[in-house]
């Protein structure tokens, strides 16, 4: 029997020596449209907000409104902010996990050069079953998953299991799998998040406030058992401690709530407006959720949150950056896959 690169079957299995089994790994972030247009957005919003993970309303129901309502409206109203944050290398959280992805690559072969690396989107392209064809392509026999959600959560890093487990059910032979679910207590993060801030206040000074700012999450995710709002939490006591301040310098908080349900607390927009009307004047901010800078963080945290701090009289508002393509969040990248690279 023959077996071709699409095929590839246990060690042996058709007589022959073994040969090194060849790893691969498979960088994941959540995704942008193709471009900053009301037809595109509308097929990566479709895709994204179908997904049971990400909405947890009963389906039928669900898609009702979904169709009917926010893929009529919604669509047009958000690619007006991606056209305000597209570069000439297109959707800024697709380059720079381009760049993250090289970077990794090199990092990785340096010691490990028969292990191979791949992007894929969780929504939108390149998707999580072309990395993985890819991969495969390559003759892996080893995966590992390492999606860029330092914090695990169902919608981010449960639902990129959901899609790669999707894929490998059609594969007729399943290499063996390790799926990282998150790095939010990795020493090497969260000495690349201190740097980070170090760096800014060295430049701007101390602010009155440090906010650590999280994507927010339906209150009832986590009181069915998402451990998000723990992670989230612990990052941030391992990053004040790194910093050296106290419980009363760091503030966290949780942005980009959607709908009227309660989601997780203290809101980032209402914490600000509250600050600024108590007289802090200087704030920065930060969001240790995101890998790599976005809509979330460009748009939402760099304009939006901080009209809400001036216009309620705050003085100075400074966004502190992603981690991005960083040397030292690409090391902790590394760390976090290292003990299954053989």
């Amino acid at each position: 029997m023959t077996y071709s690169a699409n095929t590839v079957p246990p060690h042996g299995l058709n007589g022959s020596n073994p040969k090194p089994v060849k790893t691969g790994v498979l960088l994941t972030n959540l995704g942008t449209p193709d471009a900053p247009t009301t037809r595109a957005v509308r097929r990566y919003l479709a895709e994204f907000l179908s997904d049971s993970r990400v909405v947890g309303i009963p389906k039928l129901i669900w898609l009702v409104i979904l169709h009917g309502i926010i893929l009529r409206i919604r669509p047009a109203r958000s690619a007006k902010l991606y056209q305000s944050i597209w570069t000439e290398s297109g959707s800024p959280l697709l380059s720079i996990s381009r760049r993250q992805h090289q970077k990794l690559q090199e990092l990785v072969q340096q010691k490990h050069p028969d292990v191979v690396v791949e992007l894929a989107m969780r929504y939108g392209n390149p998707s999580i079953s072309e990395g993985l064809k890819k991969l495969r392509a390559q003759g892996v026999q080893r995966l590992i998953i390492q999606p860029l959600y330092p914090q695990y959560s169902a919608p981010t890093t449960g639902s990129t299991f959901d899609a790669v487990a999707r894929e490998l059910q059609t594969w007729r032979w399943v290499p063996e799998l390790h799926f990282i679910n998150n790095y939010c207590d990795n020493p090497l993060y969260i000495e690349a998040l201190a740097a980070s801030v170090r760096e800014h206040t060295a430049e701007h000074g101390l602010p009155d406030k440090l906010l650590v700012s999280y994507h927010g999450m339906p209150q009832q995710y986590f009181t069915d058992g998402d451990p998000y709002y723990c992670y989230c939490l612990k990052t941030s006591r391992l990053l004040r401690e790194a910093l050296g301040l106290t419980d009363e310098q760091v503030v966290t908080c949780f942005q980009s709530r959607f709908g009227k349900a309660q989601w997780l607390q203290p809101y980032t927009d209402m914490t600000l407006k509250g600050m600024a009307e108590d007289g802090v004047q200087h704030v920065a901010i930060l969001s240790p959720a995101f890998s790599a800078d976005c809509l979330e963080t460009l748009e939402e945290l760099e304009v939006e949150n901080r009209d809400v701090f001036m216009q309620a009289g705050g003085k100075t508002y400074h966004y502190i950056a992603a981690l991005n393509d960083r040397p030292d969040h690409i090391a902790a990248v590394y760390d976090s896959i290292a003990s299954y690279l053989k």
